[in-house]
């Protein structure tokens, strides 16, 4: 729904209105934001506006005379606040791919204001009772699937808010959302602030033996920048802290950095996060209890594919039984090639990605930085564009007449092979101060339809990849290859989404399913006959010799026990904290977090892929409770490319199946029938055994 001038009129003085960008439609490109004109003070007039205009329409909503219908009241909803979620998509990108302290400021500011709002409406009495009225008439409305999941997730949103609830519930319910908005925005803001303070600055040229020439140049490069000529700096942004960890001949300097990453949220200071996640964790038990649920991740998983905590547990243990004797094989031989050194020390977990990658060398004469040349940035990004192209006909054009939020970020339209237009994709490769860390896929607009016409996406990836070090572009490792090409998959769901409403679109999908899309894509980025497409040396363009191709297949099970343990630890982990009843919650967290990880049989030299004081991903990221999707959908996206590799990699039919019934359906039906709809059969966790070295020990 689009707002005018003269509505706005009513509400805040015309000078403002002339001067906000936010309160005028956009007349950029695409209907984009436009970027260079948005000042911080721009923001908290417009939260301010935007949440009294969506109050204004949820009054007007509750006060018809008419009896409720999906149209007064359903898809009322679902066009209110439109101002509120212009403002609100670049707000909260900012904050994390581009942010300051004044945006921080702002953010602690407005957090507690929109949790009340949400509240305001999702505990509206009267807006409840039209909602429940339409959706006990749902049976002989008539309506169609996508108007059906609209007012069932509409009812349900309503009533896992609290709507049901009595007075003094609701009472704390809006307590206890106020707090948890605040105590996970800090949490984030700590991380960052870690991230950003530590650094590990070399002096000796000769603590600088065994690292890889573009890392040591780019070490050198953020010296340089920091006033620190002559010296290299490491930080504890992945593409300088996994490299030095990998190569760094230094023992005691790997023990140093990886002290500190481990460590990071944990000094008991200013940006300590021990207490915060402790209550969070309490916050969300007490909430679920209120609402009915046995714990938080009852609550989460009730509208995931998985169901229950039980079913989640079960998979996840299922693959640690698989995976623990992988595991402890690797460690034992990582220990005996640090014993022919005639080390005589134990292996520690700053030895492992050391010794696996000298021991990757000898079993398969493949050092990982003799690919980074086969994978410029440039190289990649052309290579998904004609993976997308050979999939789904779509065409990318760099457009440099579309404002963007960062000079780094670059614009292109996206069209589908006829030439029409199919959404904007924004994309933002390195680490900077200002965001924060990890890859994520972001949306500015969700597509949707109005008066017939389809309001095309504009999606956002934000990634922390290597960037380009003295004299050559940047080359990425494979495993940033693996990043660029999931990320893509999400963005792919964004933008050949092709619903009626926004709050179904895209990746507004459970998500255990929302991983699917984007997990899909990685197995393309090295299969054979796609490398052969695009990884080419970015000095001679020749292509990724033969022979380095079938290095890489011998040793793709190499190191998975490592890999598949660190992340099954870390969602073990989140569900250790998020299974706990109210008054069960740790006053000693880093106790707790030591049994819960013994409790599994965690060797000491793996630790979590996150540990508490730093995950994100479920204290300040959305997916507590839910960590455990990524390989919920790896399930689903093994099955899933079994497909491709039995009819043709770049086989059309397949990849026009799995658009009509996965990336343009959005959240419009349960995913497991959209997933039927594509491979006809409910997915074998096969596939996914076999891909990790672990299907013989799991039969």
């Amino acid at each position: 729904m689009l707002v005018s001038a003269i509505y706005l009129t009513a509400f805040v003085p015309m000078d403002t209105i002339s001067q906000n960008p936010f309160f005028s439609n956009y007349t950029t490109p695409f209907g984009v934001p436009p970027f260079a004109q948005i000042k911080n003070e721009h923001f908290e007039p417009a939260f301010i506006e935007g949440m009294k205009q969506q109050a204004a329409e949820i009054a007007a909503i509750t006060a018809q005379k008419e009896a409720p219908t999906f149209a007064n009241t359903i898809l009322a909803l679902e066009n209110s606040g439109d101002l509120l979620d212009r403002v609100g998509t670049v707000f909260f990108n900012f904050n994390s791919a581009n942010t300051s302290d004044a945006i921080q400021k702002i953010a602690q500011t407005l957090s507690p204001k929109l949790s009340k709002h949400r509240d305001d409406i999702q505990l509206n009495a009267e807006l409840f009772k039209r909602v429940k009225t339409i959706y006990d008439q749902r049976t002989g409305l008539k309506l169609t699937g996508e108007q059906l999941t609209l007012l069932e997730k509409t009812y349900k949103g309503f009533v896992r808010s609290g709507a049901a609830l009595g007075a003094d519930k609701q009472e704390r319910m809006r307590k206890i959302n106020e707090e948890l908005s605040l105590l996970t925005l800090k949490f984030g803001q700590n991380l960052l602030a870690e991230n950003n303070n530590y650094t590990l600055v070399v002096e000796n040229r000769e603590d600088l033996s065994g690292l890889p020439s573009s890392l040591v140049a780019s070490a050198a490069d953020d010296a340089k920048k920091r006033k620190m000529e002559g010296k290299w700096v490491f930080t504890l942004q992945n593409p300088s802290i996994m490299p030095f960890l990998q190569y760094a001949d230094n023992r005691s300097l790997r023990e140093k950095i990886f002290k500190a990453y481990l460590e990071r949220g944990n000094h008991n200071d200013a940006f300590d996060n021990k207490t915060i996640m402790t209550k969070i964790v309490a916050l969300r038990a007490e909430k679920a209890t209120l609402l009915g649920y046995e714990n938080h991740a009852a609550y989460v998983l009730e509208e995931s594919m998985a169901k229950t905590p039980a079913k989640v547990s079960a998979l996840l243990n299922q693959l640690w039984t698989a995976t623990v004797p992988v595991t402890k094989q690797e460690a034992a031989e990582l220990q005996t090639l640090m014993d022919k050194e005639g080390k005589n020390e134990k292996l520690e977990s700053w030895d492992w990605r050391y010794y696996a990658e000298k021991l990757r060398k000898q079993k398969y004469d493949l050092d990982e930085e003799e690919l980074r040349p086969y994978f410029s940035l440039d190289n990649v990004r052309k290579g998904i564009f004609t993976l997308c192209q050979k999939l789904y006909g779509l065409k990318f054009e760099a457009r440099t007449d579309i404002p963007v939020y960062h000079e780094e970020a670059m614009a292109y339209e996206v069209k589908e092979a006829n030439g029409q237009s199919v959404g904007v994709i924004y994309m933002d490769f390195h680490p900077r101060a200002s965001k924060r860390g990890g890859a994520w896929m972001t949306s500015y607009r969700e597509q949707e339809m109005e008066n017939g016409k389809r309001i095309l996406p504009i999606v956002s990836i934000v990634c922390n990849f290597s960037r380009p070090a003295g004299n050559a572009p940047a080359l990425l490792s494979v495993d940033e290859v693996h990043t660029f090409f999931h990320e893509f998959g999400h963005a792919l769901h964004g933008l050949l989404s092709n619903v009626n409403y926004g709050s179904l679109a895209g990746t507004s999908v459970p998500r255990d399913f929302v991983e699917l899309p984007s997990q899909i894509m990685e197995n393309w980025s090295t299969e054979p006959e796609m490398m052969k497409l695009y990884a080419k040396h970015y000095q001679t363009g020749a292509v990724i010799p033969e022979a380095l191709i079938e290095k890489m297949k011998k040793s793709s099970l190499f190191n998975q026990g490592f890999t598949t343990t660190e992340y099954l630890a870390a969602s073990l982990l989140d569900m250790s904290y998020h299974t706990l009843k109210p008054g069960q919650t740790p006053t000693d967290v880093l106790s707790f977090e030591k049994e819960s990880m013994d409790r599994i049989g965690l060797i000491s030299q793996i630790p979590p892929r996150y540990r508490t004081t730093y995950f994100q991903h479920i204290f300040a990221g959305g997916y507590s409770a839910g960590y455990y999707s990524y390989i919920w959908s790896a399930v689903l996206d093994a099955d899933a490319f079994e497909v491709f590799k039995q009819k043709g990699l770049f086989d059309q039919k397949s990849a026009q199946s799995f658009r009509k019934n996965v990336l343009e359906k959005g959240g419009t039906d349960e995913p497991m029938k959209l997933y039927l709809n594509f491979r006809g059969a409910e997915p074998d966790i096969k596939p996914l055994l076999r891909r990790r070295g672990l299907l013989k020990e799991a039969n």
